[in-house]
């Protein structure tokens, strides 16, 4: 029994070191989310798995796929920047668009928010692998699931 945790204590720490890890070489707080809804279709799904960079020199571009979080809510949203707003000094604001959705995200930004700036971006979208993630959503959407595993 003794050996059975300290080798589960070992599997965990080294999980723990690989995501440190991650967060650094990425410089994102989250180096891989799960696409949730449908809103990105047909570019994610969801249960697709995200992988994210998050380099604050990187200038945000109209067209690339930002991973945000907006105050008050605690899921992270995958979408595309629509629209740059660049104001002096080189800061930006930024809004954004699900492509399956019809209207931009300005309904889903805490109220009075009209644009995002890089302080909300978690990380940037630079690659993925399809489905991987619907575990994930297999045991959100059914609790009862983890339990048999």
């Amino acid at each position: 029994l003794y050996y059975q945790v300290l080798n589960f204590a070992m599997i965990v720490s080294s999980a723990l070191m690989i995501w440190k890890g991650l967060i650094v070489i990425t410089g994102s707080e989250s180096p891989i989310v799960v696409v949730l809804s449908g809103s990105m279709e047909p570019a994610f799904h969801r249960g697709d798995l995200l992988f994210l960079t998050n380099f604050h020199d990187d200038p945000i571009r109209a067209g690339e796929i930002v991973v945000f979080k907006v105050e008050g809510r605690d899921i992270p949203i995958v979408h595309r920047v629509i629209k740059i707003h660049e104001k002096e000094h080189g800061n930006i604001k930024f809004l954004t668009k699900g492509d399956n959705n019809e209207v931009d995200d300005r309904g889903l930004y805490k109220e009075g928010q009209n644009w995002l700036e890089k302080k909300d971006v978690v990380g940037r979208a630079r690659g993925f692998l399809p489905y991987v993630g619907m575990v994930t959503i297999i045991m959100n959407d059914y609790p009862k699931f983890k339990v048999c595993i």
